[in-house]
């Protein structure tokens, strides 16, 4: 994270959400935390219990035009190509070494899994951390040409901040991998990898070269995404959250999850709907689709922040 100017200091501590426009969404926050973190209130929650956890894509940073660990892998692809000479007539390896990437993500999930095991395998943990840490210092986003890591939302990384500040413990529940985010979320979020929870792939123990190793296997973990996201925050913490933070139906459960439990709670959805500043998408969206949990927020009362109205700026950098 860039380090404040004075300046910045001090409107940060007059309004911690200086990004954020005075509206209903900045309001049902800042009342939120007053009344779970003052002694004197009903609703007090003590600092252990002050659970947060954050969606990553389109939630804390964007996930258009794909999401950037797919980028990441399709970038792997090219670069291991040399090596497995029978992708030249293997889907969905072919169609993208024709350059051909829709035909190559036509199979859905299953072409997208397969990418994602063959590029994230075959290594030992801490060499595909270096992978990954290696690509996200030097790889830029293909519309803005930014570092992945700019492409961060400034009110989000304000609000992580707040939080903290107010003794909430700030966690990520994400589908994307743990060892592809732990890298480098301590440095643009200030979340340690201890507090990343993500989808994953099995590893095995073994002495590799005389060392202790823990190597990648070519099949999939766990999936922290839809159901799967109550199910890793519990395992990964033991505690349910009292407030969550997603933009899609891939977060519906864990917010499902977080309001199910007692005393006062906190939902929020960022809803992308600012196509100058940054993309317009939801309902019919293969990427961060936003329908079920739409719906059921506006049902529930839960708050939908309204990117084009709520957000002063979208990145630190300003907008796409």
């Amino acid at each position: 994270m860039l380090l404040p100017t004075r300046a910045t200091a001090r409107r940060a501590a007059s309004d911690p959400l200086s990004s954020w426009n005075n509206t209903a969404s900045k309001k049902a926050i800042l009342e939120f935390v007053d009344k779970v973190t003052r002694r004197d209130s009903p609703d007090f929650v003590p600092e252990e219990e002050r659970i947060a956890t954050f969606d990553n894509d389109g939630t804390l940073w964007a996930e258009q035009p794909m999401y950037f660990q797919l980028l990441f892998a399709l970038n792997r692809v090219m670069l291991l190509a040399p090596l497995h000479p029978e992708w030249k007539e293997k889907e969905p390896f072919a169609s993208l070494l024709r350059g051909d990437v829709k035909a190559a993500l036509a199979g859905g999930e299953p072409a997208i899994t397969e990418i994602v095991i063959a590029t994230h395998a075959g290594m030992t943990n801490e060499e595909f951390e270096q992978i990954a840490r290696d690509w996200i210092a030097k790889a830029r986003h293909p519309i803005t040409g930014r570092p992945y890591t700019e492409m961060v939302y400034q009110p989000m990384l304000e609000l992580v901040a707040y939080l903290r500040a107010k003794g909430f413990k700030t966690f990520i529940a994400s589908g994307g991998g743990i060892e592809f985010m732990r890298p480098w979320t301590e440095k643009v979020y200030g979340i340690p990898p201890e507090n990343v929870i993500g989808s994953s792939a099995k590893v095995k123990f073994e002495i590799r070269d005389g060392k202790p190793a823990l190597m990648r296997l070519p099949e999939i973990n766990f999936i922290n995404d839809g159901p799967g996201k109550p199910v890793g925050i519990n395992e990964h913490i033991g505690r349910r959250p009292i407030a969550a933070f997603g933009n899609s139906d891939g977060d519906l459960q864990m917010l499902q999850w977080t309001m199910g439990g007692s005393g006062l709670r906190f939902a929020l959805i960022v809803h992308h709907t600012d196509a100058e500043r940054e993309w317009a998408y939801d309902r019919n969206s293969s990427i961060g689709r936003l329908d079920k949990a739409l719906d059921e927020a506006r049902a529930k009362g839960w708050t939908v922040v309204d990117m084009k109205s709520d957000w002063k700026t979208i990145f630190p950098f300003g907008s796409k």
